[in-house]
C-alpha cells in the first residue's frame, strides 16, 4: 500500500491511496467514524436554571459542542483503573458554567465553560448555547468523558469523512472539440484550448457521467472509468484532534481488530479439527 498526502491543514487531509481495495478503505472510514475516541460531555448537573430551556435541552446541546481531546492523559471509562461509574481525574473532566444576565439579553457562549483542565476545552469559543433574558442565570457543572461514535455521534471526531475511485478519462481522436462537456462538468473538470479539449483537474472528477452523456459523437469520444486499486480519501476533523492523529489511531484499531478475528479463525479451525 502506498499512500500520498494531496493536501492537509490543521483541519482536513486528503490522501491518494494506492494498492488496496474496496473492503479495507471502507473499513478505515467506519473505524474513523466509530471507534476513534474523543471527548464530549456524557453528563450534567444543573444546579440553577431560570431560562426558558429545559435542562434536558440544554444538556443536548452541550454534548454537541465538540472538546479538544487529549488521547494520551485520559481512558476510556471502561477502560480506566478506577472502574467508577463517577470516574476519577484519569477518565473525567469537569466543566463549569455560571451566566447571569444582569443588564438585558445575554447570549451564552462556549468559551464562557470553565475547565479544570485547560487543554480540555472547547474547540471554538463562539460556539451559542443560549440565550438568556434579563435577570435569568444558568449555573451548571458538566462531565468529559473520552468515547466513541458507534456510542453516540457527539463522540465521532470527523464532521465528514469520505473516499472516492481514482477517475480515469480519455478523449478519443473523433472527438469534435464542440465544447459541451467542458460546459455541463459541473466541477471545471475539462478545458477548452484553442480547438482542443483536454482534462484540467482530474483529481476533481465525480465520475458523475454528465460528460459523457453530453458528447454528440456516437459512440461518445469521451470515456470515464476508474482505477479499482486506487482511491482519494478525504477527512476533516471537528477540531478535536489532528487530522493525522485520527488517521494514525484509525489504522492502529483496524490492525487490533484485524489480528484479534485472524486469532479468532485459527482458534475456530483449532476446535474443528
Amino acid at each position: 500500500m502506498e499512500i500520498e498526502v494531496l493536501e492537509k491543514d490543521d483541519k482536513s487531509m486528503r490522501l491518494l491511496i494506492r494498492g488496496v481495495d474496496v473492503p479495507y478503505v471502507n473499513a478505515l472510514r467506519r473505524v474513523i467514524l466509530t471507534e476513534v475516541p474523543c471527548m464530549a460531555v456524557d453528563e450534567i448537573v444543573m444546579l440553577e436554571n431560570s431560562s426558558i430551556l429545559q435542562d434536558e435541552v440544554i444538556a443536548h446541546r452541550l454534548g454537541l459542542i465538540p472538546l479538544k481531546t487529549d488521547l494520551d492523559s485520559y481512558n476510556l471509562p471502561e477502560e480506566c483503573p478506577c472502574k467508577s461509574e463517577f470516574g476519577c481525574n484519569l477518565c473525567r473532566v469537569t466543566l463549569t458554567l455560571d451566566v447571569e444576565a444582569k443588564e438585558g439579553t445575554k447570549t451564552v457562549y462556549s468559551g464562557e465553560l470553565k475547565s479544570e483542565n485547560p487543554d480540555i476545552m472547547p474547540v471554538s469559543e463562539k460556539i451559542p448555547i443560549m440565550k438568556l433574558a434579563k435577570e435569568q442565570k444558568i449555573r451548571l457543572e458538566a462531565y468529559v468523558r473520552l468515547g466513541k461514535g458507534k456510542n453516540h455521534a457527539k463522540w465521532q471526531p470527523v464532521s465528514m469523512c469520505t473516499y472516492k475511485y481514482v477517475p480515469k478519462i480519455k478523449i478519443s481522436k473523433n472527438c469534435d472539440n464542440c465544447g459541451k462537456c467542458a460546459d455541463i462538468c459541473p466541477r471545471n473538470v475539462f478545458a477548452k484550448t484553442g480547438n482542443k479539449i483536454e482534462v484540467r483537474n482530474l483529481m476533481a472528477c465525480i465520475l458523475c457521467m454528465d460528460c459523457v452523456k453530453a458528447c454528440t459523437q456516437n459512440p461518445p469520444s469521451i470515456e470515464v472509468t476508474w482505477e479499482k486499486d486506487m482511491f482519494i480519501f478525504s477527512l476533516e476533523s471537528s477540531g478535536v484532534l489532528p487530522p493525522e492523529r485520527i488517521l494514525s489511531e484509525a489504522v492502529k484499531i483496524l490492525d487490533k481488530q484485524l489480528k484479534e478475528f485472524e486469532t479468532q479463525i485459527k482458534v475456530k479451525k483449532v476446535e474443528e479439527s
